[in-house]
């Protein structure tokens, strides 16, 4: 823990190591070439057994890094080092992040830090994540934070986390150093300054260095201010990403939540074991890709804290564990859900609670990992909403992960797997709004409760969750090549109303099911995102949440608006309401 005055600072990084067994039935596999595990093991192998095997059979590159940031002689935090080549062959050693073999760094005025990316913590309100990159090591990389531009004498250490990455057939190997810093102790509704630097480089100096971060409003504050958040999917990089990362920047969000597959390093997104190539039934993969679009963000992401959820381009089996190793060495994720689920968590800001989750395990159409948290996850699930449901001042709770659970795209269609697994528990707590990604579209859904619409909402309605039911949205727009609808495209300015549309579900493993859905209101082909207004409001007065779609060009596409009555808090048919001690806990 660092201490400087009125900052609390810590720097913590945790790993799930633990293999799991080979016990999950044969149902949850998809059967393709493993690159040299034999064909009778790779048949009942998750990604991760895979990968595990692989690890197994061949030296491990795991080696130390030391840090001129700690100290000569002192190693850097990291995933546990295996003791003896014994155990690693009992149990293979996790493959990312890699701390890499170097004494050596560069000349720190020649290296300036690119990439910063900031996240919140588990509370909103006093802790922020504070991400970046440099190209070589450094020496004592740190940030300066203060509430005056002029004042940023409190200089906090960061943590490195390395990553090595070697992909088989590629030219060589590559080495990307991402570096982290969490800050605790901050005052709530309060514009932060902060820069990043090391030894030789100075942000206080450099131009265009120095950022600002503002944190959450204090909790139960029934006058608060208006906020707006911002979210889309399947972003990667190009120039239809950074225009609507332009457009995103206009609306002034106070978060932004990006509903997974983040950058397209493995464009292939099958979870399989990769290659430079793609040969012989493998995912492509360039770690690289990394370093673009970290670049791209930052523009945003370095004032806005930038919330990820993963999805199935995000399952880099290059990387243990569960092919999320890449992703905990970039991100900072708030680390209150599942301990093996690095992207599932969930935080509170003014009267929204927000839970991210990560759905390629409960995934039909894609089951690399499917299954893999063992059923944590859903059980936190439920536990979350419940917990959120008896908050006195949440009246919101959205919900956003990757793969939807009711489109109408040719491409994805719905996941079946949510629909058996979590909309149950969407509708028993009568979750407002659910944020999707997969399909490169935009899609809303009429509210629905049981997979079945309780009214028509039109461009401009007006939904009351409670009665009416949750609104899906599928948001993938975000930069990737677009898909199409089975029925013509309905949005603001070009109203089709089209029912019912014939669609399908992934009802099982593999198993595509048709079915006709009236549900499907407004669709849109194009680029875009949503920007969704919060307006708070005193107990028993009518808080609302207005979601706008928004084209790439600026161009409103759709509205609606979510109403409840502030500070009435229910569970379902139960009436579990808020209390005190329920607030002071969260």
């Amino acid at each position: 823990m660092f201490t400087i005055p009125g900052l609390n600072c810590r720097n913590p990084f945790t790993w799930g190591t633990t293999p799991r067994e080979l016990t999950r039935p044969v149902s949850h596999v998809v059967k393709t070439p493993r690159m040299g595990i034999p064909d009778r093991l790779a048949e009942r192998m998750s990604m991760a057994e895979q990968h595990e095997w692989l690890t197994a059979q061949r030296p491990s590159r795991r080696t130390l890094f030391r840090a001129g940031a700690f100290g000569a002689g002192t190693l850097l935090a990291g995933p546990s080092l295996l003791s003896s080549a014994a155990s690693a062959t009992a149990s293979a050693p996790p493959a990312g992040p890699t701390l890499v073999t170097t004494n050596a760094t560069a000349n720190g005025a020649s290296v300036a830090p690119f990439a910063r990316h900031l996240a919140f913590g588990a509370d909103p309100r006093r802790q922020i994540r504070i991400g970046w990159q440099v190209p070589v090591p450094v020496d004592k990389p740190f940030i300066r934070i203060g509430t005056h531009p002029s004042d940023l004498s409190g200089r906090i250490p960061a943590e490195v986390r390395p990553l090595h990455s070697v992909v088989a057939g590629a030219a060589g190997p590559v080495d990307q150093y991402y570096l982290h810093v969490a800050v605790d102790g901050l005052r709530p509704d309060t514009t932060y300054y902060y820069g990043v630097g090391h030894q030789g480089y100075e942000p206080a100096t450099a131009s265009g260095a120095i950022s600002t971060v503002h944190t959450a409003p204090r909790r139960g504050r029934w006058d608060a201010e208006p906020f707006t958040f911002t979210a889309f999917g399947d972003q990667g990089v190009s120039a239809h990403a950074l225009a609507n990362d332009g457009v995103v920047a206009r609306q002034n969000p106070v978060f932004h939540l990006l509903l997974g597959d983040i950058a397209y390093a493995d464009p292939s997104g099958q979870g399989k074991p990769v290659s430079s190539t793609g040969a012989n039934g493998t995912d492509i993969y360039d770690p690289s890709v990394w370093d673009s679009y970290l670049g791209q963000i930052e523009a945003v992401a370095s004032r806005v804290p930038w919330m990820v959820a993963t999805g199935n381009h995000d399952m880099e089996a290059l990387y243990s564990p569960d092919g999320y190793g890449g992703q905990i060495a970039r991100w900072n994720f708030p680390g209150n859900g599942p301990r093996t689920c690095p992207s599932v968590y969930s935080f509170i800001y003014g009267n929204v609670g927000v839970i991210s989750l990560d759905a390629n395990d409960v995934s039909n159409e894609i089951p690399a990992n499917r299954g893999y948290s063992n059923g944590s996850q859903t059980a936190w699930l439920k536990s979350r909403l419940e917990f959120l449901r008896r908050q006195p001042d949440v009246d919101f709770v959205v919900v956003f992960f990757h793969h939807c659970a009711y489109s109408t795209t040719n491409a994805h269609a719905s996941e079946g797997g949510v629909r058996a697994e979590w909309v149950p528990l969407f509708d028993t707590y009568r979750v407002d709004l659910v944020l999707n990604g997969h399909n490169h579209i935009y899609e809303r859904t009429d509210p629905l409760r049981g997979g079945r619409p309780g009214k028509a909402v039109p461009i401009g309605g007006t939904v009351h969750p409670d009665t009416d039911g949750t609104t899906y949205l599928a948001v993938g727009g975000g930069g990737r090549s677009l898909y199409n609808f089975p029925a013509a495209d309905s949005y603001a300015g070009n109203v089709n109303d089209v029912a019912p549309i014939t669609s399908y579900s992934w009802t099982g493993v593999g198993v595509k099911t048709p079915e006709v859905v009236a549900w499907s209101r407004v669709r849109y082909t194009g680029y875009s995102f949503v920007a969704v207004d919060v307006r708070p409001a005193r107990p028993g007065r009518p808080a609302t949440l207005t979601v706008r779609a928004i084209a790439e060009s600026g161009t409103e596409l759709d509205r609606v608006t979510l109403v409840r009555t502030a500070g009435l808090c229910t569970v379902g048919s139960r009436g579990v309401s808020g209390t005190r001690a329920d607030f002071d806990a969260a």
